[in-house]
């Protein structure tokens, strides 16, 4: 069986002003980043903007195994599915990050024949994008620590300087350390933190922000410090918003590339959704809508995060409605919540099912099919779903590309055209943060009550002086279960929900508690991808998956 590297490297892959062309892009809205990659250049939205949008198709899925369940893969295959229907179709998702490519997950690009290519330029540098973001939140870092040593003009207390420093590897090392030891000439010592790159706040800012003008008002926003007497410090303040646009100039355009049958996808952005709001930038999304017809984009992990922060932050935010969700299941995740009984598994399929009832927006369910599946198993998970009358499709799209989703993507196009979205968000922004919290927690979570520390409680009564309250939530949890606890599988009930701290993100226009055990820099595992990861003397990388 060929890896999805040496499937990758077989593709023909297109001119990206060929690619560009099919979607309807001219030569001169295309920065090329080589022969395969481009920036789009944001003057297209004068050209495009009175076009119609298309139709908006989300991919999430039930609480993953470690391996995850192939929803990237699902995403760019369905992508090829439509187009081999010929739909004009364009597709949207994250840009990798350095952590899981090289910890436990690998890339993020897909896999088997959906794909999107080229696989090691994505999977690594990229367009620079993730390096840009990590500059631009450093750069902040610095200015913070710089203004301390040069007399403190502020009188920030260091005890409350809340922004970390970012790095696109997982180091678990580097979540509590001290900085500025050595003397004088080495800056003021107190603690510090370190966050994964996609965890950062200029992240979740560069994905919501609508144009330049937009970012660079969001920046200003950003809260670094505090004060001895409890005033925020923003990053106006330090007179850092515009070197940090500066570094962020290029970031801030999509990257085209295609799929492995050059389908034009906008791979831009690249935020966590178990620590941030995970859904690709808001402007590739936006402008796909102009250029397609059906425009399919993914949000991290299940229904309980990826799905209900695309709904009710992004869709907010960029005035979006989705027309149709497709609810990714595979029989080994199914096994795994339901200790090894498919059946007993569905619990978990049923709750995320209901999820998305609340939102009012269609659903399909899409089994991907792996080889060691048996038609037994998948006959039970068919069974469920038209007990419930919610259309299911088996899709095999890794090995056989957009073929293997014809019937997942003809069902979804009847879903779509005979059952009008009527998109509605779950809460109201400007009720109190505790009724957003819960009704988060109770109602797509199913706990039965939430729990808050001393400083979550001292976080709300900030928040509420500062005036973020009214803004929506983004709750950072595991992905691994519908509960806080990640060895809490199936449908947990009777469970409670612990909000450690809340942490302000009003720059990116959200609030963010933490809760149980999650960490906004995760660590690698005991054998880490990278320890198989080479490259000859050729220049042929091997072991990116």
């Amino acid at each position: 069986m060929k890896t999805d590297i040496e499937i990758a490297h077989e593709a023909k892959i297109e001119d990206i002003y060929c690619v560009a062309k099919k979607i309807g892009i001219n030569e001169d809205e295309v920065i090329p980043w080589g022969g395969f990659k481009a920036k789009i250049h944001p003057k297209i939205f004068d050209r495009i903007k009175n076009n119609k949008n298309g139709k908006l198709i989300l991919v999430t899925t039930i609480n993953p195994t470690p391996r995850g369940e192939g929803k990237t893969t699902m995403t760019i295959g369905l992508a090829q599915a439509l187009a081999k229907l010929g739909k004009k179709t364009m597709l949207c998702i994250r840009e990798p990050s350095l952590g899981p490519a090289m910890g436990m997950k690998g890339g993020a690009t897909g896999g088997g024949y959906s794909q999107v290519v080229p696989m090691e330029d994505i999977n690594l540098h990229f367009t620079g994008d993730m390096h840009a973001i990590t500059s631009a939140h450093n750069l902040l870092a610095s200015l913070l620590d710089n203004h301390i040593n040069y007399g403190d003009e502020f009188h920030i207390d260091p005890r409350y300087i809340v922004w970390p420093r970012v790095l696109d590897i997982s180091d678990r090392a580097l979540r509590k350390v001290v900085i500025g030891l050595g003397g004088p000439n080495n800056g003021v010592p107190h603690e510090e933190e370190f966050a994964i790159t996609p965890a950062s706040e200029i992240m979740a800012i560069l994905c919501l922000a609508q144009d330049l003008k937009d970012l660079k008002e969001r920046l200003g926003k950003i809260i670094v410090a505090y004060t001895y007497d409890n005033k925020p410090v923003y990053a106006t303040d330090l007179k850092a918003v515009g070197a940090m646009a500066v570094l962020l100039k290029d970031a801030i355009k999509p990257n085209l590339v295609q799929t492995i049958e050059g389908v034009p996808a906008f791979v831009h952005g690249g935020p966590f959704a178990n620590i941030a709001h995970g859904t690709n930038s808001l402007i590739a999304t936006k402008m796909a809508l102009k250029l397609a017809d059906y425009v399919v984009t993914e949000a991290g992990f299940g229904s309980e995060l990826g799905a209900e922060k695309f709904f009710n932050i992004v869709c907010r935010t960029g005035d979006l409605h989705p027309d149709a969700v497709v609810m990714l299941v595979s029989i080994r995740a199914l096994k795994r919540h339901g200790d090894g009984s498919v059946e007993k598994g569905l619990s978990n399929l049923e709750k995320h099912l209901e999820n998305i009832s609340l939102y009012y927006v269609p659903v399909i369910v899409a089994i991907n099919h792996f080889i060691d599946d048996t038609d037994e198993e998948i006959e039970i998970v068919e069974k469920f779903c038209n007990l419930k009358n919610i259309p299911v499709a088996v899709a095999d799209i890794w090995s056989q590309g957009g073929e293997g989703g014809i019937e997942l993507a003809g069902k979804l196009i009847s879903l779509i055209h005979n059952n009008p979205s009527k998109f509605k968000f779950l809460y109201d922004p400007n009720l109190a943060v505790k009724e957003k919290i819960e009704l988060i927690a109770k109602k797509i979570y199913g706990a039965q009550r939430v729990i808050y520390t001393v400083a979550a409680e001292q976080d709300i009564k900030l928040c509420q002086d500062l005036g973020l309250d009214k803004l929506p939530i983004c709750i950072a949890k595991t992905q691994y279960s519908l509960s806080d606890d990640s060895k809490r599988l199936g449908r947990p009930k009777g469970f409670k929900i612990t909000v450690r701290e809340i942490k302000f993100s009003a720059g990116a226009g959200f609030l963010v508690p933490m809760t149980g055990k999650i960490t906004t820099m995760p660590g690698l595992p005991k054998k880490p991808i990278s320890e198989d990861i080479d490259i000859d003397e050729k220049g042929n990388i091997t072991g990116l998956y």
